[in-house]
């Protein structure tokens, strides 16, 4: 599984900080991610995903 954030979109709401801590996080002000989670953290990374307002979170496939 790998994700991606697009920084030119992120407006830094945090939703996804909320939905996956495990995952995302503010380093002082800006996103940073882990962009090769577990299998284990699919299920909140996909919540992160769908909880973005801007839509800058892509999720791309299995392998990870």
């Amino acid at each position: 599984m790998k994700v991606h954030v697009d920084m030119a979109l992120c407006a830094s709401h945090g939703r996804c900080v909320f939905a996956a801590p495990d995952v995302f996080s503010f380093d002082d002000e800006e996103l940073t991610y882990e962009p090769s989670p577990g299998a284990d953290r699919r299920a909140e990374v996909e919540q992160a995903v769908l909880s973005c307002p801007v839509r800058a979170i892509t999720l791309d496939g299995d392998h990870g």
